[in-house]
């Protein structure tokens, strides 16, 4: 949101930090202790890119629904960052970016996600 304040443009950024309370709790037990964990098993590659990650997964249909599930949830917790799914060549991929910190974030936040590197 960009506000303008006596000719000055002032621009209003989401905190980097997750808003667990826009999920229910069950929700976030789904997210958290099922699709995460079950989303790490299947990353075939992760890409570092600028400004975040790319993360590859197998093209199967169940794996597209679970990266779909999972970023609706990422969405809705993490409103900062930028999320982009896709498909083609044999994968399913996640672009998950952001401006300055969100790759730091992602890093951190996700750790189980960078293990296998």
């Amino acid at each position: 949101m960009t506000l303008r304040v006596f000719g000055i443009h002032l621009e209003h950024k989401p905190a980097l930090a997750c808003n667990r309370h826009a999920l229910s709790a069950d929700e976030r037990r789904r997210h958290f202790d099922e699709l995460g964990p079950k989303l790490r098993l299947r990353i075939k590659s992760v890409g570092e890119l600028a400004d975040g990650y790319r993360f590859e997964f197998p093209s199967d249909e169940a794996t597209f629904e679970l990266v779909s599930q999972w970023a609706e949830g990422e969405r809705r917790c993490c409103p900062f960052f930028e999320i982009e799914l896709g498909s083609g060549a044999g994968a399913v991929w996640l672009r998950l970016t952001g401006r300055e910190g969100a790759k730091a974030f992602i890093r951190s936040e996700l750790a189980q996600f960078f293990e296998s590197e």
